[in-house]
């Protein structure tokens, strides 16, 4: 298989990044469903330009399935969502569930990549397991959100304010693409490490 070619793919995330950042102002003047709305189309839209652009098809068939799995040490976010719950400045229904499912996924990503290879076949089966836990977790976090954001728009503002912002316009829909990705790649019986 070819080598990965990282830069087409860092350009098109960093670009990504910091028009989310520049965006950041008008994210707080959203009301729902509008951001529930955004995220879906923004996953959608990567998951598709994935399946188009043969670039990033190339780049998801061959990276290190590791790095993949990295991305998800970012969903020790949820010690922030515990802090800010403790805070008051999102509600407990939110921040206890969604903290402790981010924190015990990105610690089981963690122990996965220090334990062993996802191409192996002692190891596959924790990754897949550790894969579908993480996307259920995730997929379980945005419906809490937008359940919450509904009742009471208020109630989920940190949401859409600098940094969290970041989350629903850039980092849950990597996330929730990497887990589509990483199902397509390690249901290959050969899947590249």
């Amino acid at each position: 298989m070819p080598a990965t070619r990282n830069g087409p793919v860092i350009g098109l995330f960093l670009a990504w990044l910091l028009l989310a950042f520049a965006a950041a102002g008008r994210t707080a003047r959203l009301t729902p469903p509008v951001p529930q709305l955004l995220l879906a189309a923004l996953t959608i839209a990567l998951i598709g330009l994935e399946r188009r652009a043969r670039w990033l098809r190339s780049w998801v068939a061959t990276v290190n399935i590791r790095a993949l799995v990295a991305l998800h040490l970012t969903r020790f976010v949820g010690i922030g969502f515990l802090l800010l719950g403790q805070r008051g400045e999102l509600p407990a229904a939110f921040a206890t569930p969604a903290g402790w499912g981010d924190i015990t996924v990105a610690t089981i990503a963690g122990l996965l990549l220090i334990a062993g290879d996802p191409a192996s076949t002692r190891w596959r089966g924790w990754f897949r397991l550790w894969n579908g836990l993480g996307l259920l977790d995730l997929a379980f976090v945005v419906v809490t959100a937008a359940r919450l954001a509904l009742a009471d728009p208020g109630s989920m503002g940190a949401l859409l304010r600098l940094p969290l912002c970041l989350l629903p316009t850039f980092l849950v829909p990597v996330l929730l693409a990497s887990h589509v990705w990483l199902f397509r790649r390690m249901a290959n019986p050969h899947p590249t490490s």
